[in-house]
């Protein structure tokens, strides 16, 4: 039997940094209380006294009361019709272990862009197998969308799918606001992977400015990325996708181009001479094409689809290639 989504359903947001407090900002302007799991009591009772995060989003203020915040998980989700889940993917198992409650009943929404490291399987693929929670019970939230802009209103775009268009419909209601256009598709599995690939290539871009080259081969390098992406999503999934539509190429573009880019940034990084270790420990967030790339290379050990982008970074972060002699070799692979 299919599931169907209540338009008065009750959301709650999983985690707090900052694209969970971005989401959390976005809900309140259409529904009248949201859950928020928010597993550190610290930052929790400073937003209570507070009214702000004291790690992210700094100039988003929240009415306390409005919030349903807990650092007991299966209170939130127990009390939630809707989970979004908003934490790292390298952290989701553990965010989730204490989970009692079963989802048998919810419907779980990833805006996580990442993969299960170790797993090689996409958030909704983990859901499913994890939690034998159906496809019909789970969502994404995609699309071009930085929460450092959605902090200052600036005008964003997501795209809400879920394998209903109805479900799609009604979750897109939650999120629209004058300052979110929300579409909506049932392309769970591209828009997944979409997401996935972006930051690998949003790396990628950083490593060549790390380097030093310019914007020319920039776009060279991202308009190639869009094609790669596109072959490994036909040929491994096949649909009739749109890859030029924002959850793709527009959601590829701004991770490859943006300031608040933290992929960019750390392949920037590498591209200086830090090492992957050394980056990572600079950065206060997670970047997670690092994941990303070893999982996109061990699907591909089956698929042998050509994807050289993919390939070189993996090599850079993995295989200890050196950044400026392997982003040469790649340049003779690029149209």
């Amino acid at each position: 039997m299919s599931y169907t989504i209540d338009k008065h359903a009750r959301c709650a947001v999983i985690g707090y940094g900052s694209w969970a407090t971005a989401l959390v900002k976005i809900l309140l302007e259409n529904e009248k209380r949201a859950g928020w799991f928010i597993r550190d009591p610290e930052v929790l009772q400073y937003i209570k006294k507070n009214e702000t995060n004291p790690r992210y989003l700094r100039d988003v203020h929240f009415t306390p009361s409005r919030l349903r915040m807990s650092t007991d998980l299966n209170q939130v989700v127990g009390e939630a019709d809707v989970v979004i889940l908003a934490v790292p993917s390298a952290f989701l198992k553990e965010v989730l272990a204490p989970l009692t409650i079963p989802l048998k009943d919810k419907f779980v929404v990833s805006a996580i862009k990442g993969i299960i490291p170790g797993d090689y399987v996409t958030v909704a693929e983990y859901l499913h197998r994890a939690y034998t929670l159906p496809y019909d019970q789970i969502g994404i939230i995609s699309g071009p969308c930085h929460s450092e802009e959605v902090a200052l209103e600036k005008l964003s775009y997501l795209t809400l799918v879920c394998k209903s268009m109805n479900n799609a419909c009604v979750l897109s209601e939650k999120f629209r606001t004058d300052y979110i256009n929300v579409s909506c598709s049932t392309d769970i599995y591209g828009a997944e992977y979409a997401a996935v690939l972006k930051n690998i290539y949003a790396i990628a871009a950083g490593i060549c400015q790390g380097l030093g080259y310019g914007d020319n081969f920039q776009a060279v390098l991202i308009a190639n990325a869009a094609m790669e992406m596109s072959r490994f999503m036909t040929e491994t999934y096949p649909c009739g996708r749109d890859i030029t539509a924002s959850a793709y190429l527009g959601d590829l573009l701004v991770t490859s181009y943006s300031q608040f880019s933290r992929n960019r940034t750390f392949g920037q990084m590498i591209g200086k001479g830090y090492s992957v270790k050394t980056a990572q420990i600079e950065m206060s967030q997670i970047a997670e094409g690092y994941y990303a790339s070893a999982c996109i290379a061990h699907i591909n050990e089956r698929h042998k689809i050509g994807m050289p982008i993919a390939a070189a970074v993996y090599k850079i972060l993995y295989e200890k290639a050196v950044p400026a002699a392997t982003i040469a070799a790649l340049t003779q692979h690029l149209i």
